[in-house]
């Protein structure tokens, strides 16, 4: 499993300014706390897909900022984690939670079965973030993609294809001059998406 320390190493805030450093050990913290004994569908500690799209922000896509590394940290906490909202709104304000529930699907809040309309709802929501917001989710993507050969789940593959082709890249390709990042992600994702065609994993 992915220690504090670890996290703490990848998000970097020990050389931020304060108060930022502040909310970047809360964060690696309450990541830790809130991931703790969840496991993806590969069978790995959920803990290390956040920590390596925060990876991916700094190292391939360019962000500094350390509140778009924490919201990247913790984008998956409250669909892993719903009832931890409060937690982290005690923690790092309601701006922030509320960033998160903009990035998360309605069911996962709602706490209820995933319905056939969901997945229609979900496109649409990622639809209307904006480019911050939109930017974790493409880095989310971008380890999502390099992450799928392993999934137990052959039906997962084309789905994931699926959205990727039908909401992600269209998406990306239309705000790729909005930032240098975006424009960053958009090549990323799509050279990960044609790789991923070609070998046929």
């Amino acid at each position: 499993m992915t220690s504090t320390p670890t996290v703490t190493e990848e998000l970097g805030y020990k050389d931020w300014p304060e108060p930022e450093r502040t909310r970047g050990r809360l964060a690696a913290t309450l990541a830790t706390t809130i991931y703790a004994g969840h496991v993806r569908d590969q069978g790995t500690p959920y803990i290390n897909h956040p920590v390596r799209v925060v990876a991916v922000l700094k190292d391939e896509l360019g962000v500094t900022d350390p509140e778009l590394l924490i919201l990247g940290l913790l984008h998956d906490a409250l669909e892993i984690e719903p009832t931890a909202e409060r937690l982290v709104a005690s923690g790092l304000g309601p701006d922030l939670t509320r960033r998160l529930r903009s990035m998360t699907p309605d069911h996962r809040l709602e706490q209820r079965p995933k319905q056939p309309w969901d997945s229609d709802v979900w496109h649409n929501k990622i639809r209307c973030l904006g480019p911050e917001e939109l930017l974790i989710r493409l880095a989310d993507r971008i380890d999502n993609l390099r992450d799928l050969r392993h999934s137990p789940d052959p039906d997962r593959r084309a789905r994931f294809l699926y959205s990727l082709t039908s909401t992600y890249l269209p998406l990306a390709k239309q705000s790729r001059d909005v930032s240098a990042p975006l424009r960053a992600a958009y090549g990323v994702l799509n050279a990960e998406y044609r790789q991923q065609v070609e070998a046929g994993t």
